[in-house]
């Protein structure tokens, strides 16, 4: 018997087309970072996005010195249109920030150096002065090469026990000059929704863990980790102009398991876990830890086990190499992944087309879409968005759920674009009826 073969086309992107809630008005000079986004209950979406570039001194105060010596500036708009058009409502002078809700105020949370915050009390119209939310050495100011004391991208926003919590992330580690995701802390943060969230003691922090404290690199020695050798605390040149980094997370989602079939289910509802971007250079995996709630309010980071008691730091994750988002679907019980795709991850870095950014691993222009019942098992569900070229990106994305629809947020690029990694336009995506994806 002859096998049949049906000859297949490309996958048809979910959510191809978009509106624009930010373009740089010169992609060359100023380029677009950091998109994220809520949902009020009135229907009104809130997105921010922060903004650098060499030719930051032509853009109006507020604005900071924060990554890398170079200046930065967030952006708050609002649409009322279901993310057809977008009003600007406010300038924040800090990065990497998240809205989210509380109560009956809308935050917008970041960093420039420590944690900034700014409030509004009518649905993002208007906004409160930014609010430092940490005391700590501004490292960045004294040594730009080590970035700032804290760091994220606008992950996800959880919802339990009467409180918010979220992850930020703090350079606990400052041996390394450089990207330093080796001595990387995720800080699990709660905060009560009735609570005044712009005052600092209305937050409790969990413990730090760097992940050079979680693992050591000579134990993962059949695992294929790190994918090219690195010294401890330097990174090594795999190819001109790409260089890796020593092993490390960054970039942290939070989620708590509802079932109670699942290993790592709690009944009293206090351990939530860290689903962490894994810089490994190769792909397919995020890192992840877990936070316990003490009896007394404190929260402990810790690595998780599995069954046979052995430590688990990696888990299957497509995307994980790269910045992704996780939501939580109620109605389903499933958990939501939107993630980069990578194609190419074996190529040699030094057969690398030239407009590909940094490492093999790094493919910047195809946003997918998983859904998962356990965060381990994930099912394709979709190509959401793909770039044209290399550097018309489909990345770094954040989103939300809108009845029956997914809202994506885009660091997105086109052909004017700078690189993969510096776009010039964040894109607002569509995705209907999402739920008709779960097979």
């Amino acid at each position: 018997m002859k096998h049949m073969h049906r000859k297949g086309g490309p996958v048809r992107p979910l959510a191809a087309e978009y509106s624009i809630m930010f373009e740089s008005p010169d992609p060359t000079q100023i380029q677009v970072y950091s998109p994220g986004i809520t949902r009020l209950d009135s229907g009104r979406l809130v997105g921010t996005m922060d903004l650098s570039g060499p030719g930051m001194d032509t853009i109006p105060e507020p604005k900071a010195i924060i990554e890398w010596g170079k200046t930065w500036q967030g952006k708050v708009f609002t649409s009322d249109d279901q993310g057809a058009t977008w009003v600007h409502r406010a300038d924040f002078p800090f990065m990497h920030a998240r809205p989210f809700a509380a109560g009956q105020r809308v935050y917008v949370l970041g960093h420039a150096d420590n944690l900034c915050i700014i409030a509004s009390d009518d649905m993002g119209e208007t906004w409160s002065e930014p609010v430092f939310l940490t005391d700590g050495e501004f490292i960045s100011r004294i040594n730009p090469r080590k970035g700032s004391l804290w760091h994220q991208a606008p992950c996800n926003i959880h919802y339990a026990n009467d409180c918010v919590y979220l992850v930020m992330e703090k350079r606990v580690l400052t041996d390394i000059d450089g990207w330093n995701v080796n001595g990387m802390a995720p800080i699990l943060m709660r905060g009560p929704l009735d609570a005044d969230l712009t005052k600092k003691e209305n937050w409790t922090f969990a413990s730090e863990l760097p992940f050079r404290d979680l693992i050591d690199p000579s134990s993962l020695d059949d695992f294929g980790v790190p994918f090219y050798a690195t010294a401890p605390k330097t990174g090594v040149d795999v190819a001109p102009k790409r260089k890796c980094m020593p092993l490390g997370w960054l970039e942290t989602n939070v989620v708590q398991f509802q079932d109670p079939n699942h290993c790592w289910y709690d009944p009293a509802g206090r351990t939530f876990h860290l689903w962490a971007r894994a810089h490994t250079g190769g792909t397919g995996y995020a890192a992840i830890a877990k936070v316990v709630e003490n009896a007394d309010g404190t929260m402990t980071t810790m690595a998780e086990q599995v069954p046979s008691g052995r430590k688990i730091v990696y888990v299957p994750c497509p995307g994980g190499q790269m910045k992704f988002h996780i939501l939580y679907d109620e109605p389903t019980g499933l958990f939501w992944l939107l993630s980069s795709q990578s194609t190419d991850s074996m190529t040699k870095a030094s057969e690398l087309p030239a407009d590909r950014f940094n490492l093999p691993n790094n493919e910047r222009n195809r946003l997918q879409l998983h859904f998962s019942k356990n965060c381990v098992d994930w099912c394709f569900a979709g190509m959401v968005a793909q770039g044209e070229s290399q550097k018309e990106s489909r990345h770094y994305a954040s989103m939300v759920i809108d009845g029956d629809d997914l809202y994506v947020l885009s660091r997105s690029g086109d052909t004017r674009a700078m690189n993969a990694h510096d776009g010039n336009i964040i894109s607002f995506h569509v995705i209907r009826d999402f739920r008709q994806l779960v097979y």
